[in-house]
């Protein structure tokens, strides 16, 4: 129910704006969204799994807003890096749960800090049980007397035991338990955004990854310590200036 997965979370995006994460409860949020209870907890689980969708959700929203920054026009890249960099303090100071996602931040007023993003597994292969190092391996068959006739073949039967829960499939409900970028895995990809929006064809000139990520460690800098109306650009662009003369 993709319409009511977003009411339910715009809903707890609302409740956390006048209350503190512990505060809220359940049944405020799905009657404020104006579904049912259990269509909640049949959506996202529990509490906490609410809680994660809206964290993964507004990180979603913070990327989104540094690819419309980073789109031309305008066609000179350090301007849009510098509306990039003006985003990213905009979106912190407007937002808590980006802020807190930016910084590592997490204030008691917001939901527990997520879990961060593990390197990437090789995947698993397909359960079989013949390979499955958990199970006991069969007894050795009893010594045949010379001469006699061979017993004939047992039956084989599926093994009963079922895969392990690792490889079985995730419930519905916990499909937002996901883990989130840690603020350095944010502050990665926006880097790489960065880097392939103002490198791709037609762009004018090319800008190194390590400029990219030095704009946006500005820009995190004046979240932590905002300048005046104006200063993160000023800053931004004497910064990028500097660069590109020396």
């Amino acid at each position: 129910m993709p319409a009511a997965r977003d009411s339910l979370l715009d809903a707890a995006y609302m409740a956390l704006a006048r209350l503190p994460w512990p505060a809220v409860r359940m049944v405020d949020v799905a009657a404020a969204a104006g579904v049912s209870r259990q269509t909640l907890y049949n959506e996202f689980g529990s509490k906490d799994g609410l809680a994660r969708a809206l964290v993964r959700r507004e990180a979603a929203g913070f990327l989104a807003g540094i690819d419309r920054a980073l789109a031309p026009p305008p066609a000179d890249p350090y301007e849009r890096l510098t509306a990039a960099a003006e985003w990213t303090a905009s979106a912190a100071q407007g937002n808590a749960l980006v802020k807190a996602l930016l910084t590592g931040c997490w204030s008691d007023r917001l939901p527990p800090p997520p879990r961060t993003l593990a390197p990437a597994a090789a995947p698993m292969p397909p359960y079989d049980p013949l390979f499955d190092p958990t199970l006991a391996p069969a007894a050795a068959p009893a010594p045949v007397p010379p001469f006699a006739p061979p017993p004939p073949p047992a039956p084989v039967s599926p093994s009963p035991r079922t895969p392990p829960p690792s490889l079985r499939a995730v419930p519905p409900q916990r499909r937002a338990d996901g883990p989130v970028l840690s603020p350095g895995g944010l502050l990665a990809a926006v880097r790489d955004r960065a880097v392939a929006a103002v490198s791709a064809p037609g762009a004018a000139g090319a800008v190194p990854a390590d400029v990219c990520e030095l704009v946006f460690r500005l820009a995190l800098s004046c979240v932590a310590a905002p300048p005046d109306e104006g200063g993160i650009a000023e800053l931004v662009r004497g910064a990028l200036h500097h660069r590109r003369t020396a």
